[in-house]
This record gives C-alpha cells, sequence and structure tokens, in this order.
C-alpha cells in the first residue's frame, strides 16, 4: 500500500493536516462496517486478518483485506476472542500461519486456508447437573424439584452445561417435560471457551523463530499448545479468568507470563510454577496490558496508565484525559522504540514510552483498536478501526522522530529564559579563592561537626526512650512535633528618680 493513497482521506482530524505531522494520511473510510478490538486484528504478510464481531456481535466474520479493500469474509461460529500470527515450523518457505480464537476452538490457517481446529479438552460436569439428569433417566422427571435443586446447580457452577440445568430453567412450565424426556438420553457436556490468547517463542528469540500458542480459558486455566503437534504443553491455574496476557522469553529455557484478570489482578508466572509466584492489586479494572522492555503497562478503568516491573512495583502513573478503550504496542524496528499506543473516548490515539507523552492522533470517531506493524510495502504503517465501523490507515513518515513532549519539537521553553543572576562582588571572590585553598580543612571541620550532631541526636533519642518521654509522633503527617517558649525579660527601674542602681528581670513567658 503506498502513500499514494491519501487521496483517499476526507480530512481526518486537524492535527494530520499539519505540516509537521509525523503521519501520512493513507485511507479513511467511515463505512468500512468493521466492529473489533485490537487482539482481533493481526497483519499476515501483505494482508490484515480481522475478526469482525459484526454490528451488535451478532454476526462474527473473519475479514481479509488487502490495502484497504475487503477481499474474502467467512462466517465464525462464535466471536473471536483473538487473532496471532506465528511460525509454526522451520521448513522452507517460511511463512507464518494465522491463528484464530473463537469459542472454544482455535483454528489455523495456512496461506489463509483452514489447516488445524484444535479444541479445548471438555471439563467435568456439575455433580449436582448430572444427579438431576441421572434421576430423569430413571423415573418421570419432577419438574418442580429440578427448577430447586437445578438453581443450586446453576449458582455452585460458574461454566455451565451445553444441554445443563441452566438452560433447562429458561423454558415455560409446559415445554419443561418435554425437553427433559428429548434429552435425557444424552450424556452432559461441560465446554469452557477461550478468553485471551497469545504467542511464545518456543526455543529461540529470533523474530522468524517458532512460536507456541498460549490460551487463556474461562475456567481460570492457561495453557501453551505445542506449534507442530497442538498438544499441551503446559497447563498453569490462576485465581479467575484471565483477560489480557504479556509473554517474555522461550518456553524450552525460561519465560515469564503476565495475566491480568477479571478480578483487577496481575498475576505473574515462571516457567516452573504452576501457580502465580507475584501478584499487583489494582485499585480498578484493567482494559489492557502491553510489554514494553521489563517494564508492564496497564491501563485501567480509572482513565490511567501505571508502570510494573515484573515483580510488582509501582514504577509510574499518567492521568489520561478520558477513558482508555484500547491499548496497543508500537515498535519501530529502524530506530529501537517500543511505545504505548492509547485510544481514548474523546477521540484521540496518545502515544507514550514511560510516562512520557510522544504524539498525539486526533481522529473523527473513537478508535477501540489499534494496530501497528508493516503493512503492504510500508514497514510503519497504523491500521485503526473507530465505534462507528470506519477504518483509518496512517504511514509514520521515514523522517519523524518522536520525541518527549508530543509535538513540540526542539528546546523547552523555560531554557529561553534569562536568569537574574547577581554580580560578583568582593566578598564573594574572597571567599571562592578561601575554600579553594582550604577546602580539605573546611571538609574534615563539617564532618566532625555532623558525627557530633548525631551523636547528640542519638543520645538524646536513647534517654526519651529511657525515660518514655514519646518522642514520636502518632501520626504520619505530623512526623515532628516542635513545642517552643519565648521568654521576654522586661527591664525595670527603681530608686529615686536619675538613679539606676541596676535592672531587675522579669519573665513574661510565651507559648
Amino acid at each position: 500500500m503506498a502513500a499514494a493513497s491519501s487521496s483517499d482521506y476526507n480530512g481526518c482530524g486537524a492535527e494530520s493536516n499539519e505540516a509537521n505531522s509525523k503521519w501520512l494520511d493513507a485511507h479513511y473510510d467511515p463505512m468500512a462496517n468493521i466492529h473489533t478490538f485490537s487482539a482481533c486484528l493481526a497483519i499476515l504478510s501483505l494482508q490484515l486478518v480481522v475478526g469482525d464481531l459484526g454490528p451488535g456481535g451478532q454476526q462474527p466474520r473473519l475479514k481479509v483485506l488487502k490495502g484497504p479493500l475487503v477481499m474474502t469474509e467467512s462466517p465464525l461460529p462464535a466471536l473471536p476472542a483473538a487473532a496471532a500470527t506465528f511460525l509454526m515450523e522451520q521448513h522452507e518457505p517460511r511463512t507464518p500461519a494465522l491463528a484464530l480464537a473463537s469459542g472454544p476452538c482455535v483454528y489455523v490457517y495456512k496461506n489463509l486456508r483452514p489447516y488445524f481446529k484444535f479444541s479445548l479438552p471438555q471439563l467435568p460436569p456439575n455433580p449436582l447437573e448430572q444427579d438431576l439428569w441421572n434421576q430423569a433417566k430413571e423415573q418421570p422427571p419432577d419438574c418442580a424439584r429440578m427448577i430447586e435443586e437445578g438453581s443450586e446447580a446453576g449458582a455452585c457452577c460458574v461454566s455451565l452445561c451445553v444441554l445443563c440445568v441452566s438452560r433447562f430453567l429458561q423454558l415455560e412450565l409446559s415445554e419443561m417435560e418435554a425437553f427433559v424426556n428429548q434429552h435425557k438420553s444424552n450424556s452432559i457436556k461441560r465446554q469452557t471457551v477461550i478468553t485471551t490468547m497469545t504467542t511464545l517463542k518456543k526455543n529461540l528469540a529470533d523474530e522468524d523463530a517458532v512460536s507456541c500458542l498460549v490460551l487463556g480459558t474461562e475456567n481460570k486455566e492457561l495453557l501453551v499448545l505445542d506449534p507442530e503437534a497442538f498438544t499441551i504443553l503446559a497447563k498453569m491455574s490462576l485465581p479467575s479468568v484471565p483477560v489480557f496476557l504479556e509473554v517474555s522469553g522461550q518456553f524450552d529455557v525460561e519465560f515469564r507470563l503476565a495475566a491480568a484478570c477479571r478480578n483487577g489482578n496481575i498475576y505473574i508466572l515462571r516457567r516452573d510454577s504452576k501457580h502465580p509466584k507475584y501478584c499487583i492489586e489494582l485499585s480498578a479494572q484493567p482494559v489492557g496490558l502491553i510489554r514494553v522492555h521489563k517494564v508492564l503497562v496497564v491501563g485501567s478503568t480509572q482513565d490511567s496508565l501505571h508502570g510494573f516491573t515484573h515483580k510488582g512495583k509501582k514504577l509510574w502513573t499518567v492521568q489520561m484525559p478520558a477513558a482508555i478503550l484500547t491499548m496497543n504496542l508500537l515498535e519501530q524496528h529502524s530506530r529501537g522504540l517500543q511505545a504505548v499506543m492509547t485510544g481514548l473516548a474523546n477521540g484521540e490515539v496518545r502515544i507514550y514510552r514511560d510516562k512520557a507523552l510522544l504524539n498525539v492522533i486526533h481522529t473523527p470517531d473513537a478508535v477501540t483498536s489499534l494496530c501497528f506493524g508493516r503493512y503492504g510495502r510500508e514497514d510503519n504503517t497504523l491500521i485503526m478501526t473507530t465505534r462507528g465501523g470506519g477504518l483509518i490507515i496512517k504511514i509514520l513518515k521515514r523522517t519523524a522522530v518522536f520525541v518527549e513532549g508530543g509535538s513540540e519539537v526542539g528546546p523547552p521553553p523555560a531554557q529561553a529564559m534569562k536568569l537574574n543572576v547577581p554580580r560578583k562582588t568582593r566578598l564573594y571572590v574572597d571567599q571562592t579563592l578561601r575554600e579553594r585553598e582550604a577546602g580539605t580543612a573546611m571538609h574534615r571541620a563539617f564532618q566532625t561537626d555532623l558525627y557530633l550532631l548525631r551523636l547528640r541526636a542519638a543520645r538524646a533519642y536513647l534517654q526519651a526512650l529511657e525515660s518514655s518521654l514519646s518522642p514520636m509522633s502518632a501520626t504520619a503527617r505530623e512526623p515532628l512535633k516542635l513545642h517552643a517558649v519565648v521568654s521576654i525579660w522586661v527591664r525595670t527601674e527603681s530608686g529615686p528618680e536619675g538613679q539606676r542602681p541596676g535592672c531587675a528581670g522579669t519573665p513574661l513567658p510565651h507559648s
């Protein structure tokens, strides 16, 4: 896709039309009818693969775009959860494959043709539900009793069965007995679904190395799949359902996995750990998780970005001007830049490196998905979809350089301000010469006085502790208490007029 297609753009944003903008406007179609989020966008060779939810999430489809045009569409059996590209094998030609998570299955495509389907293993049914259906097979069904016990089964089972009591409870009373008689001979099956997906390098850190698929499921588990046989290599448990995943390292060597869950926590797992090793507690629900080098950047529903280490230490926090709708990684290989892109509800796309703002892009509608990478003939292409189903494509200029402070280029304004430096006096010059000549002696005298001060303070503190004077403050906002007493001495005169035999002082305390 060349930059010449910018004629298709209808004036998206005021900043993009400026001459000093870092982006070229390649394409804008407000009627593209693409409804998706960042996890379901993937760039595969020269094409863009979109897991489209459809208007209102009613018609999920897999769309393949070449440039700004939709080339093919195919229906999906369930709503897509994530899309990722990965290399399955080392054989030539090294063509990446596409993995699309939808419902309980992962659909693998090679050359955009169906290649393999992986289904999650079934879970054991709920014991209460199993007993109800076993009793219905042996004797006529008691609908009233099934309603009572079925409600208990549905309350204690998070992932309900396909043919289970929860579906039975949705029927009218006249239809319940017919439903039970129709399905009581079938076996109960409980199937979980995929909530998130990412890739993990198998044994090499190269960009074109073989990668494994990492799946997060509704039953609070993480699964690592073999890229060739699609068998489960590792299984890890979480306290809650994962919604965002970030991994680093290699599966055969050492890897670290971060999972943001629905309970508002981020759990860190290592290669040999079946359970989380570290936990990051957030004050709000996460809306995105991106790893930038060794920092985990988390967006929350409190309109803020947070930076954490892999051990859970908070590094920084940035407040956003509006709610965060989506997040993704911007990686410019030519300059070694990694930054975080955030799509806000006010129609802005902000790019941050750590807590420093690098760039702001204004769009005519709120952006709900972001994807950055090589698309067509351009290495640095930004693809965005909007809340109304529009498609925006921008190309980063080859001369663009991101600097801290957004679109402001050059020295900071404070650098042009003149400081009111006083003129050098004779006293200042003499003092400078004295410090140069006797610098060692002055430093020794300062150190001696400092040691004496520390010694006296330690002695006073020890004396206060031994005498239970309670020198410590009770509140953190007042770490030190001071009580000052000022004594004023009043001069008085006595004796005959004109005689001043002396003066007597009368202290008047004031505190």
